[in-house]
């Protein structure tokens, strides 16, 4: 270990700058090998520690236990990192490849669902040698894709029970959301071919529907502000279903004096699920939702709770609504219903609660609104056009209007 640890302060000191495109990538092409070589050689102690049960030297029940608790390895890593071990010993070829760091811990994760005992025992049954498949399918992750291996696993599992009863869709559904401490939330989940379409299409249609001339967002970004959208339209229905009583909808909290105050303010206000958030984004919310005052005694206990005020009236909306039909961004074609009504000028700072003051806004561009992009009406200009967006810098975004013939 003394050497290894060597090795590694000698790779820390390379100078990268120093080698040309090719030596760079041959560089990358070794360090791949490396780390699963070293992922193999993590994974084979792993598992004799579990066989052993080491962890009970330190009192812990699980080797997973004792990866989380010891090494602050994230849980979905740990049972991993134990559960390949399990596997390999059912699979000595992908072990080989994956000591001489041919394979990654992905491949062997994919090959790993062979071994699974349900999917044992029923190629048991009908004299399937487990070697043959293996060895196949390392042929595939040695000369294929990624892609390409997960097809043909799928494929097999497929195949090793073709007349058995069809399994319950939401059986492979799941789901997970993680909230860290800055607020932000991490999504991770799996989805049945069926319900995995219907998601897919609906964020595809709420993506194309936001998109803007100039639109410069990954798809990554395009699909995670649709699934915000998708969210934000499902709420606005009011047909969710009712929680203790009330019917869902998000809560900010937030002092008066950081709500009027112009600047970001950040750490101002708090979410109903603890996130901490700037004054800005709790205005941005704020803009067309109903507001509840609240007086706090000196030791931050209610004395008062005021009745609910609805920001923008359904009156007013539908009438906003009649005006500008979609999102008036530049650019933008989200249709009304996909839209906040937004104060001009905002209506903590003096704004009137009206049809004049108020402007359609997607979710999306009622969060750069409320972030140094601006919106103007110019009323002399012909129907259609008649909302001007500006930048940050004051620079005004124009819509390219092609030249008739």
């Amino acid at each position: 270990m003394g050497e290894l640890q060597s090795a590694l302060d000698a790779l820390s000191g390379v100078d990268l700058d120093e080698l040309s495109d090719g030596p760079l990538l041959d560089h990358v092409r070794e360090l791949v090998v490396a780390r699963n070589r070293i992922t193999a050689a993590l994974t084979r102690a792993v598992r004799r520690a579990d066989v052993r049960a080491a962890c009970e030297h330190d009192g812990a029940k699980t080797m997973q236990s004792w990866l989380r608790g010891h090494l602050r390895m994230a849980a979905p890593a740990a049972g991993r990192l134990v559960g390949q071990g399990r596997a390999l010993d059912c699979l000595p070829l992908t072990e080989g490849l994956f000591t001489d760091g041919e394979l990654d811990a992905d491949s062997v994760e994919v090959i790993a669902a062979i071994t699974e005992p349900r999917n044992r025992d029923k190629a048991a049954a009908q004299g399937i040698d487990l070697a043959s498949v293996e060895a196949a399918l390392l042929l595939v992750a040695t000369h294929g894709s990624h892609r390409d291996l997960r097809i043909a696993v799928a494929d097999y599992l497929a195949k090793l029970d073709p007349d058995g009863p069809e399994p319950d869709p939401t059986e492979e559904r799941a789901f997970t959301m993680v909230q860290h401490p800055d607020g932000t939330w991490t999504v991770h989940g799996t989805l049945d071919p069926v319900g995995g379409q219907k998601l897919a299409t609906a964020l595809e249609s709420t993506s194309a529907a936001s998109r803007c001339a100039g639109d410069t967002r990954s798809r990554a970004q395009r699909d995670g502000d649709a699934l915000v959208q998708l969210a934000d339209n499902a709420l606005a229905t009011g047909q969710l279903p009712v929680l203790r009583t009330v019917k869902p909808h998000v809560i900010v909290t937030i002092g008066i004096d950081d709500l009027v105050d112009p600047a970001t303010c950040p750490g101002a206000a708090t979410t109903g699920l603890g996130a901490t958030i700037s004054a800005a984004r709790a205005r941005w919310a704020a803009c067309d939702s109903t507001i509840t005052r609240i007086v706090l005694d000196p030791d931050g206990l209610p004395i008062d709770v005021g009745r609910d005020h609805r920001v923008v009236p359904a009156h007013i909306r539908k009438a906003v609504e009649l005006r500008d039909k979609k999102c008036v961004f530049a650019g933008c074609e989200a249709p009304r219903w996909y839209c906040d009504v937004h104060h001009i000028i905002e209506w903590m700072n003096g704004g009137r609660t009206s049809v004049g003051n108020s402007a359609l806004l997607c979710e999306r561009h009622h969060g750069k609104v409320h972030h140094g992009y601006r919106i103007e009406r110019d009323d002399t200009a012909p129907p259609g056009r008649r909302w001007r967006t500006y930048r940050p810098d004051g620079t005004e975004i124009l819509i390219r209007t092609p030249l008739l013939t």
